[in-house]
């Protein structure tokens, strides 16, 4: 385990650093991207903590040319919204490279079974909830960015032009609210107002953000996870509609206030900016008509195993499809490179169609 650990921090300190080095030609959009949220973006945080949540295995990492933790065969979402910044990949900031000169760029926080409340994913052992990643970026600014800065007026201006990234929630229910053997949340509260406590904890924990000097950030929806491979596997009996029509629909309740949330935080939070992310209506749309986007297998996994390759996760060194630019799926809960790709291309780019109230692009340029 140990040489495996090490083998992916040589990797990383090599990728990271061509990548910087890729970067310099180019004037980004941004100073910096700084990423918050769960396995749908984390970068490798969860290598470095006892859990059971890792992707530090292959064939996670298959596409990319080596497993980074990413819970994916290759790019996450995040990263394209790197490559669509002008910027490198953000590492992660448990890595031994995030030191130095690498954190002017940004930092990705993510870390897999995360959820904006800290009870979420609790059963597969540590992660860094979306508290404990704020105060992280507390940490980063503390002590790795202020040397950087000789005037506090400069840093102020750097934090607040630089991009925030929030993609969380899918595990406060799939890792919490579903999970009514392990979690009391769905006996305590019903789908609207689970929908509301998550809203206004994830309102308190941007303040938290803005107080520290964020200004500018995307709040990601969540996608609808009553259609991933590891939901679908559990219906009984032959699935018709493609989904799990009462899982979407309690995604759908915290989307909905999500949505809402940039309308109150542009009033009340003064110099901020926040964009929504809908990526409920474009994955949904991915699943629905898959050869719309060139795909052809949108509810099986393209690792896995049992119905819809969704009963267990992506195994060490199990044989994972060939034909990945098919499938919507590469585990039980994650999408693949292309299907990441394809989001990115809707929400990270000049493109407002899924994003309100304006495009991603537009919020960089501001």
């Amino acid at each position: 385990m140990k040489s495996l650990l090490f083998c992916v921090v040589f990797l990383e300190l090599v990728w990271f650093g061509y990548g910087h080095d890729l970067s310099r030609n180019h004037r980004p959009l941004a100073p910096a991207f700084f990423i918050f949220g769960d396995s749908l973006v984390d970068s490798g945080n969860n290598n470095y903590i006892p859990t059971l949540a890792k992707a530090n295995y292959l064939p996670y990492g298959i596409d990319f040319g080596f497993p980074t933790g990413r819970f994916c065969n290759g790019r996450t979402v995040v990263d394209y919204g790197a490559m669509y910044l002008g910027l490198p990949l953000m590492p992660p900031y448990l890595s031994p490279v995030s030191f130095g000169q690498n954190v002017l760029k940004g930092i990705n926080y993510a870390s897999a079974a995360a959820g904006i409340l800290d009870e979420t994913g609790q059963h597969y052992g540590a992660r860094t909830t979306l508290n404990g990643q704020i105060s992280q970026f507390g940490m980063t600014i503390e002590f790795n960015l202020q040397p950087f800065f000789q005037n506090p007026a400069d840093l102020r201006k750097y934090l607040a032009k630089s991009i925030i990234a929030i993609n969380i929630g899918s595990n406060d229910y799939i890792n919490n609210y579903l999970m009514p053997d392990r979690y009391s949340s769905s006996q305590i509260y019903s789908g609207e107002d689970y929908a509301t406590l998550l809203i206004k904890t994830l309102s308190a924990q941007i303040s938290r953000l803005y107080n520290l000097g964020a200004r500018k950030m995307v709040l990601a929806g969540s996608g609808p996870l009553g259609c991933i491979p590891s939901q679908l596997s559990m219906v009984k009996g032959n699935n018709s509609s493609g989904c799990v029509r009462k899982i979407n629909n309690l995604v759908s309740m915290f989307n909905s206030r999500l949505k809402d949330l940039p309308n109150t935080l542009n009033k009340t939070l003064p110099g901020s900016f926040f964009i929504y992310q809908n990526f409920y209506d474009l994955f949904h749309d991915m699943v629905v008509n898959p050869s719309r986007y060139g795909l052809v297998i949108p509810n099986k996994a393209c690792c896995g195993s049992g119905r819809y390759g969704g009963a267990s996760t992506c195994l060490p060194l199990q044989q994972p499809c060939l034909d990945r630019h098919h499938y919507v799926f590469w585990d039980a809960f994650h999408p693949t490179e292309i299907a990441n790709k394809i989001i990115a291309e809707n929400t990270f780019s000049k493109s407002a169609k899924y994003s309100y109230p304006i495009s991603f692009y537009e919020l960089a340029k501001l």
